[in-house]
């Protein structure tokens, strides 16, 4: 196979930045970490592949999440097992919920073996093929929602084929970490992150405003929803070919993003993945889960909106929960160098998301809508936070393991750095597809506790305690000198 050299802007004097092989776009001799390699031309590829990734990231959340916004019209739509979600009725909320949790169950599912394809099949062609896959679930749901006589069986099967966006995040993340050097992964990671989860809000603004102008382009009756609806998955099919072509078109890639199966053993025996994942269960399982529920939640909690047009108009206010978290997330990480790690950070979020809880209890019993709002949206900037704050954890708890094992067996500098990025790498995946099946948990804990009290208010209290439990947690493991300092050196000291 020829080799292409593929220089950017090399000076004279500096060796090839690395060679592009001819077919498939893969790099070899990837050296980021090499001050002079990412300087001749390797920055703007890395900066471009992130651009791509972004952007095929973006749209899987976007599909993912479409579910959350379309049920809230199906029922209009003359799907009678949705009908009467606005008026109370508990069946129709609780069909809702199941609807709008099995996407989060698949597509946490699918974040493990997602991890897993960049090494084997490439960043560019398997970040075309996952954005391809989106096309499938979309396609089907304008197909069977034009048949009013669907049974309730088939829109879980297509609910749970939207799973395929949630797991295009592991598999986006694990391709970025790759380009990027240690001093600028974390920045790269938070911008691909906080992209994805804008997917999220971009949904639950436009698909309910879509909805609305279909109706009006028709008329306010059943058929007018359906061609609603039709209009708001329609709109994402051009940009789904756009982000398979332009994967396919731009994207590179590496030879040396190899899996390394001994350290995902490693990190999958390590206690502190599980302890991770747990934490994380409680910040992003809470930001999408809560993400997936809020539109619901507001139509069954205050049906006399509907009414309202300045509601519907912007999107039912449901996008702004999840708008919020994701302009949050790259705070927690920047929040948590500022104050002193990441550990402490997570502490206090944990803390404040039972306060937010108890708030929106508050408001239920008010019944007030603003103070609900305003609750659920401090709830949902805590969860970006604390997204962030766990996310800057992991690698230092890793490496400070690494540090005590180096001690321990005469490993080299250079030999601790790379067990300790492999190690946190395998368990970033574990830890975030066990955190987004905490999405779907969530969820089913309200769909449980709706058709077995009538009341979504026992699973919201579970929540608070949870939510304490978890920040003692954080502090038991990561914050208490005696544990961090005696069993892993500087733990509780090095920015965690």
């Amino acid at each position: 196979m020829t080799a292409i050299v593929d220089t950017g802007r090399q000076s004279p004097d500096t060796a090839t930045a690395f060679t592009h092989r001819r077919r498939g776009r893969w790099i070899d001799g990837w050296e980021p970490d090499n001050e002079r390699f990412w300087e001749s031309g390797a920055d703007r590829t890395a900066k471009k592949n992130l651009l791509f990734s972004v952007f095929a990231e973006n749209l899987g959340f976007s599909i993912w999440v479409l579910w959350a916004s379309v049920v809230t019209g199906m029922g209009a739509a003359g799907f009678a097992f949705l009908d009467g979600l606005g008026k109370g009725n508990p069946t129709a909320v609780s069909n809702a919920l199941l609807l709008t949790s099995i996407p989060t169950l698949v597509g946490s599912t699918l974040r493990i073996p997602y991890t897993f394809a960049i090494p084997r099949f490439g960043g560019r062609a398997f970040t075309a093929f996952s954005a391809a896959m989106l096309l499938i679930p979309t396609v089907g749901l304008i197909v069977f929602v034009n048949q009013p006589g669907t049974p309730m069986w088939v829109f879980v099967i297509l609910a749970a084929l939207s799973g395929f966006g949630g797991g295009n995040f592991s598999s986006s993340m694990a391709n970025i970490s790759f380009f990027f050097p240690d001093g600028k992964k974390g920045a790269a990671l938070g911008i691909n992150a906080a992209g994805g989860n804008l997917g999220v809000a971009q949904t639950q603004l436009l698909v309910p405003l879509l909805i609305t102008l279909g109706t009006h382009l028709t008329a306010q009756d059943a058929a007018g929803y359906r061609f609603g609806i039709t209009l708001s998955v329609l709109v994402w099919i051009p940009f789904i070919l756009a982000a398979s072509f332009s994967a396919l078109r731009y994207m590179d890639s590496l030879s040396t993003a190899k899996s390394d199966g001994r350290s995902y053993k490693l990190a999958l025996t390590n206690r502190h993945t599980w302890v991770m994942a747990f934490l994380y269960v409680g910040t992003f399982g809470s930001f999408i889960g809560f993400s997936f529920a809020f539109p619901t939640l507001i139509k069954a909690n205050f049906p006399d909106l509907a009414n309202i047009g300045w509601i519907t108009t912007i999107g039912n206010l449901a996008f702004l929960g999840a708008f919020v978290g994701s302009f949050s997330r790259p705070f927690g990480g920047w929040l948590s160098d500022k104050l002193g790690g990441g550990a402490k950070i997570t502490v206090m979020v944990f803390g404040g998301m039972a306060v937010a809880v108890a708030l929106i209890m508050t408001a239920l019993e008010m019944k007030s809508f603003p103070l609900y709002l305003l609750a659920f949206l401090v709830l949902f900037v805590l969860t970006g936070i604390g997204n962030g704050s766990t996310y800057r954890m992991i690698p230092s708890i890793f490496s400070a393991q690494v540090r005590k094992h180096t001690a321990d067996h005469g490993m080299t500098a250079a030999e601790s750095a790379a067990s300790a990025k492999r190690q946190a790498g395998a368990a970033i995946g574990v830890i975030g597809a066990v955190g987004a099946f905490g999405g779907f948990v969530l969820q089913q804990a309200l769909r449980l506790s709706n058709t077995h009290f009538g009341t979504m208010a026992p699973a919201f209290w579970a929540y608070a305690v949870a939510f304490l439990v978890m920040a003692g947690v954080t502090w038991w493991f990561y914050r208490r000198a005696s544990f961090a300092v005696g069993r892993v050196p500087s733990l509780a000291y090095a920015n965690v």
